[in-house]
C-alpha cells in the first residue's frame, strides 16, 4: 500500500493529464496551464464539458450510495483523481461508517494528496494504491491488503474507460476489466460511465481530437460497446442509461433541462 508521505514521482507540467483536465472543468486548483488550455479548447468545440464532469461526479455519488445500501461494505475505485468531495468514501461511510474504502490513481497528484483520501471514519478504513489502471494485478493485490476479495467488492471506474483502448495488443480494454470483474465475489458491483459520440457525435468527435493532439487517447464509445462491459453481470434498473438519468436526484433532473450529457452510465451485479 502507498503512504501518503512516500517519494512522490515528479509531475510532468510539459503536457495535459485527464485527472487535472478534470480538476479544472470541476473548478480545482490542482492543475497546471497546460491542463487548463486544453480544457478551455475541449469546452469550447463541447459545450457538455463542464456538465458532463459535474454529472460524473453526482453519479459516483448515487452509485456508490446505491450499492452501500445493498449492503456491501468494501470499496475499490480505480482513477480516482484529485480529490472533490465529498469523495466516495464519504458517501459509502455516510452509509455504513465500517466500510472500507480502496483508492487507486497513477497521477502524482493524487499521490500528493492521498492524506485527503484516507480521512475516512474510525469504524472503516480508506487506502491509497499509487499504480496504473493496466496494471491489475498490482492494483488487486496491494488493495487485497485491505479488502477481503473473498467477499463483494464494489469496483468503480468512473470516466475512466474512455481514456483505454480496445486494441488485443495496446490497452484491451474489455479484457482489462473481465481481469478486474474475475476477482470479485460473487455479489460485488461494477460501476461505470463513459462517454459517447451516440449523442453529440460532431462535438464529441472534435475533443477527442484535442485530447489526442495533447497526447492523451480518446475513445468514445457506442451505447453496444460500453454496454459490452457488463456482459455476464446483472445490470441494476434502469440499466445503461445516460449519466444524468440514472436514478437521478432532484439536481441531476434540473440538469437535464439544461441539455444533453453524452455520457452512459451503468451499474451491475456479479451474479
Amino acid at each position: 500500500m502507498t503512504a501518503p508521505d512516500a517519494a512522490h514521482p515528479p509531475v510532468d507540467t510539459s503536457r495535459p493529464h485527464p485527472a487535472r483536465v478534470y480538476d479544472w472543468w470541476l473548478g480545482g486548483k490542482d492543475n497546471y496551464p497546460v491542463d487548463e488550455e486544453l480544457a478551455r479548447r475541449i469546452l469550447a468545440v463541447d459545450d457538455t464539458a463542464v456538465r458532463g464532469a459535474r454529472a460524473n461526479r453526482r453519479f459516483m455519488q448515487r452509485a456508490v450510495r446505491t450499492v452501500a445500501e445493498a449492503g456491501v461494505r468494501q470499496f475499490l475505485d480505480v482513477g480516482t483523481g484529485i480529490p472533490t468531495e465529498p469523495n466516495l468514501h464519504q458517501v459509502a461511510q455516510s452509509v455504513a461508517a465500517e466500510a472500507r474504502v480502496v483508492y487507486a490513481d497513477n497521477d502524482p497528484i493524487v499521490l500528493r494528496h492521498a492524506e485527503a483520501l484516507l480521512n475516512g471514519t474510525a469504524e472503516g478504513g480508506t487506502d491509497y494504491v499509487h499504480a496504473d489502471v493496466r496494471d491489475p494485478d498490482t492494483i488487486l493485490r496491494l488493495a487485497g491488503e485491505s479488502l477481503d476479495f473473498s467477499r463483494p467488492v464494489s469496483l468503480s471506474l468512473v470516466a475512466l474507460t474512455h481514456y483505454l483502448g480496445d486494441a488485443k495488443d495496446g490497452d484491451d480494454v474489455h479484457g482489462l476489466l473481465g481481469r478486474y470483474v474475475a476477482a470479485l465475489a460473487p455479489g460485488s458491483f461494477l460501476i461505470l460511465s463513459q462517454v459517447t459520440p451516440d449523442l453529440n457525435p460532431e462535438a464529441v468527435g472534435k475533443a477527442a481530437a484535442l485530447f489526442a493532439r495533447g497526447g492523451t487517447p480518446f475513445h468514445p464509445r457506442s451505447l453496444p460497446e460500453f454496454a459490452r462491459f457488463f456482459d455476464g453481470l446483472e445490470l441494476l434498473g434502469p440499466g445503461v442509461i445516460p449519466v444524468t438519468g440514472w436514478r437521478p436526484d432532484p439536481e441531476d433532473v434540473a440538469v437535464q433541462a439544461e441539455g444533453i450529457v453524452p455520457v452512459y452510465a451503468g451499474v451491475a451485479r456479479k451474479l
